[in-house]
């Protein structure tokens, strides 16, 4: 009887871990506006500084590696927050409660909105300004716990410097590396303290058998395609790929996904063009183009198919790297290199908070009054993001109403 009452307590657990984790990604997927970069601050906000799940230090290791892996970085970040709460049925929903509105949202465009242009409105406008406020307080958390001396403060700012001049899909990951081996021979000596060992539910067996999964269907989908002429199988190989081999976020994978689905005729550039202003306009990942696009080619299955298969990867990549990063990280030398690869986190947030958070949000001085407000907000008077949401969108339809 015992038994039976502890095996249910722990499935109860279990489905309140599920619950939670699902409703927290759900409404990070509903406010989460401004892109791959504005994810992160949305994303620590919640997941660091309200519920702290996780640490300053795990959370920006946890960045290091979804910028070295490709695929869409911020859903891969919730992945890995949600398995390390919940395990892999935990990454799995927060990977769907993230993904979920925008899927949806892209998919009735596909349906009912072709056509309706609402990329520069008012509202829209001011959800940028939001997420200029996002990652500023991220900037600041941040900076305030992993910057500690001059020589983090330095790497923190050559690298802000070279990201803002020299601006590539790899730009990110070269930066990191070299930060990673300046980190290497500065602070090899250095134990890092405040460095915990994240507790991943994952075996590395497992781990080995997603990462095999993953190479597997990266050969096994061309060699079907070519042997089949199946369109289905065409698409899950299109997307399979697209979301596979891109680097450098969400606006990266754009000319990929035009090249697999324009040429061919799957859709008109025009539809696709509109497609990516949709995506532009509505919370969450960017990769949920690839539901629009699905639902354009073969409705509904199309959409869910494409969804899926340009998201897999990054599920794939991210638990299978996960256990062996874990491992790696509690050596003291690679410390000394995530010291290093840390800072240049921080200035990577810093770069992306001017370009293209700034330089597509902030034109007049109530662009600027309206960040400083909702800066405010969050900071001083620690409102949560979803009321900054609604009050950027509200008060940035006003002041274009009132013609400020």
């Amino acid at each position: 009887m015992n038994n039976q009452i502890i095996f249910q307590n722990k499935i109860g657990s279990k489905l309140l871990a599920y619950l939670e984790v699902f409703a927290v990604s759900l409404k990070l997927g509903m406010t989460s506006f401004g892109g791959p970069i504005a994810h992160l601050g949305y994303f620590h906000h919640e997941y660091v500084l309200k519920r702290k799940w996780i640490d300053e230090h795990d959370y920006a290791d946890l960045v290091v590696l979804c910028q070295f892996l490709p695929g869409p970085a911020s859903s891969q970040l919730g992945i890995s927050v949600g398995t390390i709460r919940a395990g892999l049925v935990g990454g799995f929903i927060a990977w769907l409660g993230f993904t979920l509105p925008s899927a949806m949202a892209l998919t009735l465009f596909a349906f009912v909105l072709q056509g309706f242009n609402f990329g520069g409105a008012s509202w829209i406008h001011g959800l940028k300004i939001v997420a200029v406020a996002i990652v500023a307080q991220a900037v600041l958390s941040m900076w305030q716990r992993l910057i500690k001396d001059k020589s983090h403060a330095t790497i923190a700012i050559a690298s802000m410097v070279i990201l803002l001049l020299w601006q590539t899909a790899f730009s990110q990951v070269i930066i990191i590396i070299a930060s990673g081996l300046i980190g290497l021979l500065l602070y090899r000596e250095t134990k890092d303290s405040e460095s915990t060992n994240i507790q991943i539910p994952v075996s590395r067996m497992v781990a080995g058998m997603l990462l095999a999964v993953y190479f597997f269907l990266l050969v096994l989908l061309p060699l079907l395609r070519q042997m089949t002429g199946n369109q289905w199988i065409a698409i899950a190989d299109s997307f399979y790929r697209s979301g596979s081999l891109v680097f450098g976020g969400g606006h990266v994978v754009l000319p990929l996904l035009e090249q697999e689905v324009v040429p061919v005729g799957w859709i008109s550039k025009e539809n696709f063009l509109a497609g990516y202003g949709a995506a532009q306009a509505v919370p969450g990942p960017l990769f949920t183009l690839s539901s629009y696009l699905g639902a354009m080619i073969h409705g509904i299955w199309g959409a869910v198919l494409s969804t899926f298969a340009i998201f897999l990867p990054a599920f794939l990549l991210i638990i299978g790297a996960l256990p062996f990063w874990n491992t790696l990280r509690a050596n003291s030398k690679i410390q000394g290199a995530l010291i290093g690869t840390n800072a240049a986190v921080v200035g990577l947030l810093l770069s992306a908070l001017y370009n293209p958070l700034w330089t597509s949000a902030i034109f007049s001085s109530a662009d600027l009054a309206l960040a400083v407000v909702l800066f405010g907000m969050l900071v001083i008077w620690s409102l949560p993001p979803w009321i900054i949401v609604i009050a950027g969108a509200t008060l940035g339809t006003f002041l274009r109403g009132i013609g400020i």
